[in-house]
């Protein structure tokens, strides 16, 4: 399975690019494709969706965004299509805020999301989702690694939201995750 991409932006299309890597062109549906620039070096986390008559990439400029995109499509009645079409519309950390505070009105106006979904999406991913004022990798990277540690994810995320330095390097991340999972 193809995990991640680094290539130039050939060309974009309505929801998503072209990536050349290594001379071999890649199209990638990604939730914005218009944030690229072509003829621009790009780095793509990708998750690689194969059905018996279809293989298609979804691409996501962080981890934490492909993780949250992973968790969308578990959800009963949510496909890779919709889960795309809910992070085009609409800002990640406005999609957790929404889930955290059960807003079912704003998940509502998300494209293919009615009532029933989005009561689903609560249900299901509530607690479960990271919320970083900036997706980063540092932030990714100190998760994955308190995650490795044995702590519980809901018990990280939640020490995570409350860590405001976006300058962190992913030791120091840790760091003050620990001595805060710790108290």
């Amino acid at each position: 399975m193809i995990g991640y991409l680094k290539g130039k932006v050939l060309d974009i299309y309505k929801d998503s690019i072209l990536l050349d890597v290594h001379d071999v062109g890649y199209s990638v549906l990604t939730p914005n494709p218009y944030q690229y620039q072509i003829n621009t070096e790009v780095s793509l986390y990708i998750y690689t969706y194969v059905r018996e008559d279809q293989l298609t990439l979804f691409g996501f400029t962080s981890m934490s965004e492909k993780e949250a995109f992973l968790k969308t499509i578990q959800v009963k009645g949510i496909g890779p299509k919709t889960a795309l079409g809910i992070f085009a519309a609409v800002d990640y950390s406005h999609f957790v805020q929404a889930i955290e505070n059960e807003n079912i009105n704003f998940l509502k106006k998300l494209p293919g999301i009615g009532l029933k979904s989005a009561s689903q999406i609560i249900l299901d991913l509530k607690g479960k989702l990271a919320l970083t004022s900036k997706m980063n990798n540092h932030v990714d990277d100190a998760i994955e690694a308190l995650i490795a540690l044995g702590y519980k994810e809901s018990d990280v995320n939640k020490v995570m939201k409350s860590i405001n330095d976006d300058s962190l390097s992913t030791e120091a991340y840790i760091k003050q995750a620990l001595g805060l999972l710790l108290k």
